[in-house]
């Protein structure tokens, strides 16, 4: 057996802003779908993050947190924008902290894909096809984006989070804007993908001058969205090289979309790391920290990155719900690798349910998971949403008042 070197996996890593993550495991972002349905944390979702705290993350980014309830993911969402219970996000992040860790937040903005019983998706164009209907954005909505999601990165910072990562990714807005399937605009947000990487950078530059020069940035983008016609590596080293002219911190690197029939990164075909050689091609691109995300299941594949310079960080997802301590665990030389769960046949969507309502688990203390059958598992998320989306609609798109 080879000898581990524990000092690839928890050396240090000094950002370009001059933060420090204390190791090069970090919990990527996902959509934990812990929220209130009012856009505020919950209890289990602080205990969550402090679980992963406490287990050793270097950084945990806690998914899509709005800064426009009408383009939310999901009604678990959170939402921080002026007027939110600021004290409720200052308790997660606090908890969250724990010796040195940090927690970010990914800003997000569905756009297209947004929840419609909780929205009125709008995307980059018109769409209207199975599974996936949106209105076109107008040029004064594309405009006002910049400062939407610059005023959340400073409220992020005002609530103790350590920094932010702006979502350019798996089908959401900014993805959309990137991907000619999404984007058939023919002004200065379309066509070639200069234009079409324009509101990115546009938004990068916004939220830097919210947040100041020593406040991590950093832009989740995908190697690939794995659709024909869609956003491809061509593309995608494009941006990486316009990326590293601006003032990021860190690129995190997945792919794969949410659109209705894709097929997801975490269903592909083979075994390990999904985007290690599109991650090569990219460090000639940039200078920047990478963290590459996706299909890293054991320490030897998450030190072997490191070693060969292909990453800087390992975004881990699937593998800190099957044990919230994987650091701690890695960090013993006989610290086993998680054991991941095998299902038969699973029905579509079920895998994502049992992970989701997992979280949940881990969030309430419970050791052992709930939900061993997958349809029990989709049943109790989609209950779950249904009663959330009560409350979201409540929340923000409450009925005009009759006469």
């Amino acid at each position: 057996m080879q000898k581990f070197d524990p000092d690839l996996l928890f050396r240090p890593l000094r950002l370009p802003c001059g933060a420090v993550l204390r190791n090069r495991l970090a919990k990527a972002a996902m959509s934990d779908s812990l929220g209130d349905g009012r856009g505020h944390p919950t209890d289990a979702q602080m205990r969550l993050y402090e679980r992963w705290s406490d287990g050793g993350a270097g950084l945990s980014i806690i998914g899509e947190v709005q800064g426009d309830p009408a383009f939310a993911e999901k009604p678990g969402n959170l939402v921080l924008r002026p007027g939110a219970d600021l004290q409720a996000f200052r308790h997660l992040t606090a908890r969250a902290r724990k010796d040195g860790a940090q927690i970010w937040t990914q800003l997000g903005q569905a756009g297209a894909m947004a929840h419609p019983p909780i929205s009125t998706p709008k995307g980059p164009s018109a769409l209207d096809l199975p599974g996936l209907r949106c209105r076109a954005l107008d040029t004064k909505e594309i405009a006002a984006l910049p400062d939407q999601f610059a005023t959340t990165a400073a409220l992020a910072r005002e609530v103790g989070f350590g920094g932010v990562e702006i979502h350019a990714a798996h089908g959401f807005l900014l993805s959309q804007f990137l991907s000619p399937l999404f984007n058939k605009r023919d002004d200065q947000y379309g066509g070639s993908i200069e234009n079409r990487m324009r509101l990115l950078l546009e938004v990068i530059a916004a939220v830097r001058d919210s947040v100041g020069t020593d406040f991590p940035v950093g832009v989740k983008i995908n190697a690939t969205d794995r659709l024909e016609g869609g956003f491809d590596e061509r593309d995608a080293l494009k941006v990486i090289k316009a990326l590293d002219e601006t003032s990021l911190d860190l690129i995190d690197i997945s792919g794969g979309t949410y659109f209705p029939g894709a097929t997801s990164a975490s269903d592909r075909a083979g075994r390990g790391p999904y985007f290690l050689e599109f991650a090569a091609r990219a460090k000639d691109c940039t200078r920047m920290p990478l963290m590459v995300t996706g299909g890293f299941k054991t320490r030897a594949e998450a030190s072997a990155a490191l070693a060969e310079g292909v990453a800087d960080v390992i975004g881990l997802g699937r593998p800190f719900i099957i044990d919230p301590d994987l650091p701690k665990t890695w960090a013993s030389e006989d610290g086993p690798d998680p054991v991941f769960p095998r299902f038969e046949a699973p029905p579509e969507g079920g895998v994502t349910a049992w992970y989701t309502m997992r979280l949940t688990d881990i969030g309430e203390d419970r050791e052992t998971p709930r939900h061993d059958d997958l349809h029990a598992a989709i049943a109790a998320y989609d209950f779950r949403d249904k009663e959330r989306e009560l409350l979201w609609n409540a929340a923000f798109r409450p009925m005009p008042a009759e006469d």
